[in-house]
């Protein structure tokens, strides 16, 4: 699992979407492939220890996008403020629902995803940046500015977000109780309807990821915890993938 979570927390923090998005399928269909002694206790430890994960290599993706200069926080703000909220809920609902349930939701929305994916416009499509003509003189939000550390500037009109916060309170509440939806939301809306330039919607992204996933990843394993015991979370496992997602979340930054 070490090159594994490595590869997966760079490919997560290139789009910034959610590694638990790569690691629950990971524990829930390959590890019973291998042998009686790989599955983990149940659904909701699956999804708990690729939420843990996911929040130490998001940290680490976090403090290397923060160090070029790319993050755009107050276009974060909006996001977090409907999505962390809406996340615990879903976390605390996650031991409630039967493992079953649980695992046709997760394949029926990454099917939806799978298509939303395939929709979206390539990068080389969307605009770097937003001029004043392409914005249109109608268009009355305030520009950002966001410089990097290479010294190259970023500029667009400040994120809206509107009836889009519905799409974000609905991410927020499949990642506190499946692990995935909030950044499949958040990076869309930055770069498809706000046309954020790639690399600071990425940045803005996983900035959002990490702080709606960490509120949602302490209250899953708390719970988990209090009901079943410290020995509940494989710490055999987690002491590969943390130590690989730290790592993978400094890689994605650079490329």
């Amino acid at each position: 699992m070490f090159p594994v979570s490595m590869m997966i927390a760079t490919t997560a923090m290139l789009s910034g979407i959610g590694g638990a998005a790569l690691f629950t399928p990971i524990f829930l269909i390959i590890f019973p492939l291998l042998g009686p002694e790989y599955p983990l206790d149940s659904v909701a430890a699956a999804i708990s220890v690729a939420f843990l994960t996911e929040t130490f290599g998001f940290s680490s993706g976090f403090v290397g996008y923060y160090r070029r200069g790319l993050i755009s926080f107050s276009s974060a703000v909006p996001f977090i403020v409907v999505g962390v909220p809406v996340a615990i809920i879903g976390a605390f609902l996650l031991l409630l629902v039967e493992p079953g349930i649980l695992k046709g939701a997760y394949a029926g929305l990454m099917l939806v995803l799978a298509i939303i994916m395939v929709r979206h416009h390539a990068p080389t499509e969307i605009s770097a940046g937003v001029s004043e003509s392409s914005a249109g003189a109608a268009d009355a939000r305030p520009m950002r500015k966001v410089t990097g550390r290479d010294g190259k500037v970023y500029e667009f009109r400040k994120p809206r977000q509107g009836i889009a916060s519905l799409a974000t309170g609905f991410g927020a509440f499949l990642t506190g109780l499946l692990g995935v939806g909030i950044g499949e939301v958040v990076m869309p809306q930055l770069v498809k309807r706000n046309r954020v330039p790639i690399p600071v919607a990425a940045a803005t992204s996983v900035f959002v990821v990490i702080v709606i996933v960490a509120s949602a990843s302490f209250t899953q394993i708390g719970r988990l915890i209090a009901d079943g015991g410290a020995s509940t979370v494989p710490w055999n496992l987690v002491m590969y993938t943390i130590p690989a997602v730290i790592i993978g979340g400094q890689i994605g930054p650079r490329l």
